[in-house]
């Protein structure tokens, strides 16, 4: 009989934590003087008394490791949990959100996608600014231990072949996760101190540059003003583009080089795969805007370098409204987020390992029809790829292309134009931020959608947060019997 305990207990232990941050914006609010303080402060005692009973309640649950089944399930529903309580400030505080606008915002948050429903952000309580970066933060930091210890071992979309670098660690999941977190925390903490004290230096008041450190390090998005980056203009764009990248990149060769490989990074394929992406696509945009538009060079390179950078590591700040930019443009934004950051990472979409992969594969089966009876054999960063990676790398193309299909009709069927519903399927399942178009470009927001609407990207949100098939997997009936 499958039990439920263990994954309740970790799940409250998990919302208790999640309650007693919330007293950080509160201390905000006072700091500030507006009167919004108690909204954290009875959000706070509401999360951790509802957290503290679950785990209370499932504490003799608890076991040395988890089946695969108590794994797949942990794994899914805390990234509904957390949100469900992550949203209660917005509907008390000054937003005076509705649960689907505050559930929204919160998924947006913790799976780092940046699609808000919020508008007059410049005016909003600090707290709650504060707590929208605190969400897609601890979002950033919780996906990289799920990307790096529960992907692998749950063999979902080709993120097996990272098992070794991730360490083994089927039957006792927990044990691991912790260690492994424990390494990883120190990194992120670091990364976002030193983009915190970049942004001061380039000009930011020191809340701004909290809070847009937060979100920049989880590639996030979330900003603190209507005007995203575009607030801010010079170094400050160079700053997040560095940062950007740095959390695209696998964090787990920041702990091998921490440990004295020094070149652990530059010799990861993926990394340079990324960093090639990068700097074609920016010499591409950089080129046609100073062919379309007067630009002066160096501008067109700063606004190519770091809108690309937000899009393609699923950030989605946006300094300019590109939708002024030409089709041509336009068009290569929207395949631009479909392209993704390095395995590992707080970076979102479909990741670029899982392209070298697919390339690989189709190099494999051209050499096959030239020579019948050769034996090929795709391979990744010099190894031998099994079938099974390459069969999960194919089921999660599939997977990716039939719920971005499905969600763009769902989304037309509750009015939304065609553009919109494209790109808000693509920005939803990508964890991108910004769609395109008027109502959700770089220059609107997601206020506008009906709620049937702002519910299916939710969901696409943690469908694409989790690889996609990892979701799935709980709507079959094997899964339930075991």
């Amino acid at each position: 009989m499958f039990d439920i305990r263990p994954v309740a207990y970790v799940i409250g232990l998990l919302v208790t934590t999640l309650g007693a941050t919330m007293l950080l914006p509160m201390l905000v609010d006072i700091a500030e003087g507006r009167g919004e303080w108690h909204v954290f402060l009875e959000s706070s005692l509401v999360t951790m008394l509802s957290g503290g009973l679950v785990a209370l309640a499932c504490a003799n649950g608890v076991k040395e490791g988890l089946t695969l089944q108590q794994t797949f399930l942990l794994t899914v529903t805390v990234w509904v949990a957390l949100p469900l309580f992550g949203g209660i400030p917005f509907m008390f505080g000054a937003t005076g959100a509705s649960f689907t606008d505050a559930f929204f915002e919160a998924m947006s948050g913790m799976t780092t996608t940046g699609s808000t429903v919020f508008a007059g952000l410049d005016s909003l309580p600090k707290g709650l600014l504060l707590w929208r970066g605190m969400l897609q933060w601890l979002g950033g930091i919780g996906i990289i231990v799920v990307a790096m210890v529960f992907l692998p071992e749950l063999r979902v979309g080709g993120m097996q072949i990272f098992r070794s670098e991730a360490f083994e660690t089927m039957g006792k999941i927990l044990p691991r996760a912790a260690e492994i977190a424990s390494s990883i925390s120190a990194i992120y903490v670091g990364l976002t101190l030193a983009c915190t004290a970049a942004y001061m230096i380039c000009g930011m008041n020191v809340f701004d540059a909290t809070v847009h450190a937060l979100t920049t390090v989880s590639t996030g998005g979330f900003s603190n003003y209507d005007a995203s980056f575009g607030t801010f203009s010079g170094p400050a764009e160079y700053v997040a583009s560095v940062f950007m990248i740095l959390a695209a990149l696998p964090f787990v060769r920041y702990v091998q080089i921490l440990n004295g490989h020094q070149t652990a990074i530059l010799k990861d394929s993926q990394v340079r795969a990324f960093l090639y992406t990068i700097g074609t696509l920016v010499l591409v945009v950089s080129v046609t805007l100073l062919w379309i538009f007067p630009h002066h060079p160096e501008q067109a390179v700063r606004e190519a370098l770091f809108n690309i950078t937000s899009i393609i590591s699923g950030t989605g700040y946006a300094s300019v409204d590109y939708m002024g930019w030409g089709t041509f443009l336009i068009t290569l934004f929207f395949f631009i987020g479909l392209i993704g950051g390095c395995a590992g990472s707080t970076a979102c979409s479909v990741k670029i390992f899982r392209y070298q992969l697919l390339f690989a594969s189709i190099r494999v089966q051209l050499r096959r029809i030239r020579a019948p009876h050769g034996i090929f054999t795709p391979r990744f960063e010099g190894r031998p790829v099994s079938d099974d990676v390459l069969s999960s790398v194919m089921g999660f193309f599939v997977f990716f292309t039939v719920s971005l299909g499905v969600l763009s009709v769902g989304l037309g069927m509750t009015g939304l134009d065609f553009v919109t519903s494209v790109s808000g399927a693509a920005t939803a399942l990508g964890n991108i931020g910004p769609g395109l178009g008027d109502q959700i470009g770089p220059a609107g927001n997601f206020a506008g959608l009906n709620d049937a609407a702002k519910w299916m990207l939710a969901f696409a949100m943690l469908v694409g947060r989790l690889e996609v098939m990892a979701v799935f997997t709980l709507f079959t009936l094997r899964f339930w019997r075991g």
